[in-house]
């Protein structure tokens, strides 16, 4: 609620800042409940966390002997160590749901809505009733089909949809991925990282406007996906949010 001149009111003040504090409170509590998922699967977790705020405090320590502001420097790398152990903190845990996601109907969808940037995805544009399944991502290099599932009856499903999807976006670049770790194909795990490798192409017109032609395809004649492998349901995209907050 807003007073007559437009500013809020006290009451609508006081609701926005418990609304906040309720949201900082559940980031802690997402964030205590992912370390106490890893620490119990990851031993190594602890004393890597540690190491590296010792480490980098020691560092800066030695350093600042040298120079006489031992002192001055300490503190900033603790808090450097402090950043380390977090960044630590977060490949490891998504290192640990990847490798249980791995292999898992769905994973690749999964993978996909987990996606940091821009992207446009629709999962499960075709599929079988094996599970195998297509999936679709705009972005700036242009069209990306990705493709899970068997490998010999994945190849067909990406060629159908790259052959429907170029009649739809001209010369826009299309690219087809299979994941998997056979060679030719790209591990879920560096799915992300593919992606962004990939060159430029389109800018955010280009895509809105092939993204407004895709939607004529519509979701074909794919089985239902499962909603995603995530193990003793860790939800990493909220872990992924925390971790990027901090």
């Amino acid at each position: 609620m807003a007073n007559g001149k437009g500013k809020p009111t006290k009451e609508a003040k006081a609701a926005a800042k418990a609304a906040r504090k309720q949201a900082s409170k559940e980031r802690r509590s997402q964030l205590w409940q992912a370390f106490q998922m890893q620490r119990k699967e990851d031993k190594l977790l602890l004393p890597l966390m540690i190491g590296a705020v010792a480490g980098l405090a020691v560092v800066f320590f030695l350093v600042g002997l040298i120079f006489g502001i031992e002192w001055f420097l300490l503190p900033i790398g603790i808090l450097l160590g402090v950043l380390a152990a977090f960044i630590i903190f977060g490949r490891r845990v998504q290192k640990t749901v990847y490798g249980k996601a791995e292999g898992q109907a769905g994973a690749g969808a999964w993978a996909l809505d987990n996606l940091q940037g821009g992207w446009r995805v629709s999962n499960a544009i075709a599929g079988t009733t094996q599970l195998d399944a297509v999936h679709r991502v705009i972005g700036r290099p242009g069209v990306i089909l990705v493709a899970e599932g068997s490998p010999q009856r994945v190849k067909s499903l990406l060629a159908q949809e790259k052959k429907k999807t170029a009649r739809l976006v001209g010369d826009t670049p299309i690219y087809d991925i299979i994941i998997g770790n056979d060679e030719g194909q790209v591990p879920l795990s560096q799915l992300q990282k593919y992606l962004a490798k990939l060159p430029k192409n389109i800018d955010t017109k280009r895509m809105d406007s092939i993204e407004a032609r895709l939607a004529a395809l519509g979701a074909r004649g794919g089985p239902a996906m499962p909603k995603g492998p995530l193990p003793g349901g860790a939800k990493m995209k909220g872990v992924q949010r925390t971790m990027r907050r901090r």
